[in-house]
């Protein structure tokens, strides 16, 4: 399996940004801490993509550009653990009927979209597979690094299935990424099955497994959401995943489904909603990380009144906009790890990932717990937070330019807050002020680094063969 999070770096083609457009040093920025606050100006100077000095009024270097970055705020590329970038819309029609081709098109732009934004290191949730994170290794387009966990599992017949439910219709695809040769099965029909297809997304080149531990709000069946997988059903499939090395993220609403979740040994909680204190309290201990997506539940929340969604549907999206401060209130008493998720799946919200840094922010979180949620948590939850996440010596400088001072986190629901983006000293997105020797096509590939599961993984042996019970 080739993954970008265990490859070596590989030399862009020719004609792309070289080493010396790496070296450089940002002076007297407003640059983010480690306690997600922005400080008094300093410099930052940058070497060959790595931070190597921090700190006010910093020697020249001959051999590195000067720039002026004051009223500048600095802070690390947003580290978005959540997304669909294979879905650039809600509507099931359009899903079922565009081809394949269109939609691996519009991957691109919701890729290139999402980096422009502001996200550098992104876990893509269901529908992007290996070769959508290797073509952004090898520079064929713009994106940010990208781990991916091919589909998500989910019990047939269950939440997340693929199923369109009309007269005499239905769909065994999955709509985040229709089927094609080599996509393995994302449905378990039979019971015991989940390690078998937890198996067969490891041999698709998964960095991580995903499953759906609940249904949704969406589910097709109206009612609470309910529980699909037993506990140790779910402990079989992480048993299986950390054999190999692979960490496992599950989407549980209700505290049934988080405390199996938790029980069964997974990395993070995906959405989370309903979180009750003993739920939150197992998440603690075990040191399971949160990754609550609030964005997508204001927006249903917001259609629930406009006859868009069935009427079980708007009872359901507004009863989960309301419980959205509670979840986080709950989590956050406990002491559990927050981390920024934007579940953008939609054409709109590729590119305004960081509109849910503001979205914590309201929920709860005070703006410097945001802001760390977006950065250095979601990069620890990921295995890259001793390379990604901070600006600091030693670190790759991933990192975004504001124009503004983004202080109550309002401004990054603002359309073209971000000013400049860079991915390992590479300016993806340009900022006016850097000069014209930095700037140029912003392809560049996407620089790997290994994280500490493919580091502790090395010489792993992936499954091969029939991925059968």
């Amino acid at each position: 399996m080739t993954s970008p999070l265990a490859s070596s770096e590989q030399p862009g083609p020719p004609g792309r940004p070289g080493p010396a457009e790496t070296s450089f040093t940002l002076r007297a920025a407003h640059v983010l801490d480690a306690t997600g606050r922005f400080g008094e100006p300093l410099d930052v100077a940058v070497r060959d993509g790595v931070v190597r000095a921090v700190g006010p009024r910093l020697g020249l270097d001959r051999d590195a550009v000067d720039i002026d970055a004051r009223d500048l705020w600095l802070m690390p590329g947003v580290v978005d653990c959540h997304a669909h970038v294979t879905q650039s819309t809600y509507d099931q029609f359009e899903l079922v009927t565009a081809p394949l081709s269109a939609r691996y098109l519009q991957t691109a732009d919701a890729l290139r979209a999402s980096l422009q934004g502001g996200v550098t290191y992104l876990r893509d949730a269901g529908g992007a597979d290996a070769g959508i994170r290797d073509a952004l290794v090898a520079g064929s387009v713009p994106g940010p690094r990208l781990a991916v966990c091919i589909v998500a599992l989910s019990r047939s017949g269950r939440h997340g299935d693929g199923g369109i439910l009309g007269p005499g219709l239905e769909s065994a695809d999955d709509v985040l990424g229709p089927d094609y040769p080599g996509r393995p099965p994302h449905s378990v029909v039979e019971a015991g099955g989940l390690p078998a297809a937890v198996r067969g997304v490891l041999r698709a080149g998964a960095d991580w497994v995903m499953i759906y531990a609940s249904g949704g709000v969406m589910s097709t069946r109206p009612g609470s959401p309910d529980f699909q997988f037993g506990q140790p059903e779910l402990a079989a499939a992480v048993a299986e995943a950390t054999r190999y090395r692979r960490p496992v993220m599950m989407h549980a609403l209700g505290e049934r489904a988080v405390v199996a979740a938790v029980a069964a040994g997974a990395r993070s909680v995906e959405h989370g909603l309903g979180l009750s204190e003993r739920a939150a309290a197992a998440m603690a201990v075990r040191g399971v990380t949160l990754v609550p997506t609030l964005t997508p539940y204001r927006d249903l929340a917001a259609l629930a009144g406009t006859g868009v969604l069935p009427g079980w549907a708007v009872e359901r999206a507004e009863a989960s906009a309301t419980s959205l401060a509670e979840t986080i209130a709950v989590a956050r008493a406990a002491g559990v790890p927050i981390a920024l998720g934007s579940d953008a799946r939609h054409r709109t919200r590729h590119g305004a990932n960081l509109a849910e840094i503001s979205q914590l922010r309201r929920a709860g979180l005070t703006a410097p717990e945001a802001l760390l949620a977006a950065t250095a948590t979601g990069a620890r939850l990921c295995g890259v937070g001793d390379q990604l996440g901070r600006i600091a010596v030693g670190y790759t400088f991933d990192a975004i330019l504001l124009d503004e001072d983004p202080a109550d986190l309002r401004l990054f629901e603002q359309p073209g807050a971000v000013g400049g983006v860079f991915l390992g000293g590479r300016p993806m997105l340009a900022h006016p002020r850097l000069p014209a020797s930095m700037t140029g096509p912003a392809t560049a590939p996407t620089r790997p680094v290994p994280n500490a599961v493919d580091r502790a993984a090395a010489g792993r042996v992936l499954p091969s063969g029939p991925a059968t019970g």
